[in-house]
């Protein structure tokens, strides 16, 4: 049996085939250009492979509610020619196979709570600072939104001494506006990589996400917090986010561990593959009841 995952990012869609057990048999990056340019590759990476399913992670927002009429749909995307694309109806009427789709880091809270470090806990918190700031929650097995969350663009409160303004071009100083990898490269003149980690402006970074992972854990009570993205991974940035954390919080809650991940780069790929082996359980669950009905 063959499963098939699709993660679609803005820069690029990763397609990966697996064996029943998850592992990665061929994979393919492929640039995200337009909707015909991209998913002709996507196609053409698949036709050598009988799927028995597919799971798709995929940039947004995106329309998750079954009940709505662009279930499935790229909405309000910045990348012009994806606004409004119907993505989960081309990809079904072209392969003809069950599909389950989600956001990119929905699917990626997924990996890591059934295949990475959160392991053996009951929900995971994935949060990816990079390009953007996005948010994905599981418990149980199962991403928890039917609409396209949106953490990266909760106000929070600004620096008393942070004057710079703001990327984000709806909301200006929004936690992506002050925190993402272009906010820092805006801000500073040079890309996060090359900031020198005494730089000040990672106080500003990492007490605007310190605000949004506390936002998070009072809302969502995670038993994991797993921080992914480029920004993120720069060493010095988690133990100041963690000092502040921890004075914002003022011993109000019990403070979800954050982690890394495990599955580093292959978090999307990894949970959309997971997402392919729940679709084919779920049409084979249906199939079993309808016969004994």
């Amino acid at each position: 049996m063959l499963l098939g995952a699709i993660e679609a990012g803005g820069t690029k869609f990763v397609c990966a085939v697996s064996n029943e057990r998850f592992e990665i048999m061929d994979r393919k990056s492929i640039p995200t250009t337009t909707p015909g340019e991209t998913l002709n590759q996507v196609f053409e990476f698949f036709k050598p492979y009988r799927l028995a399913s597919l799971g798709v992670g995929s940039f947004g927002p995106v329309d998750l509610n079954p009940q709505s009429p662009t279930y499935g749909y790229i909405t309000s995307t910045p990348k012009m020619s994806w606004q409004n694309f119907d993505l989960l109806g081309t990809l079904e009427n072209t392969l003809e196979i069950p599909i389950s789709l989600t956001t990119d880091v929905n699917a990626a809270s997924l990996a890591e709570l059934e295949l990475g470090a959160a392991v053996g806990y009951e929900s995971c918190l994935y949060l990816t600072v990079g390009t953007g700031i996005g948010g994905g929650f599981s418990q149980k097995g199962k991403t928890k939104c039917k609409s396209h969350p949106e953490m990266g663009h909760i106000r929070i409160k600004r620096h008393l001494e942070d004057s710079f303004e703001g990327l984000c071009p709806f909301h200006h100083d929004c936690l992506e506006g002050l925190a993402s990898g272009p906010a820092i490269e805006k801000r500073c003149g040079i890309p996060a990589y090359e900031l020198d980690k005494d730089d000040r402006a990672w106080e500003f970074v990492a007490h605007y996400l310190a605000q949004g992972i506390l936002n998070s854990i009072l809302t969502l009570m995670p038993d994991k917090i797993v921080l992914g993205g480029g920004v993120s991974q720069q060493r010095h940035l988690l133990p100041l986010i963690e000092k502040e954390l921890h004075q914002l919080n003022g011993g109000y809650v019990p403070l979800s561990e954050i982690k890394n991940p495990s599955l580093g780069h292959n978090s999307g790929v990894m949970g959309s593959l997971i997402l392919a082996a729940k679709a084919l359980d779920l049409v084979n669950r249906n199939t079993t009841e309808a016969k004994i009905t």
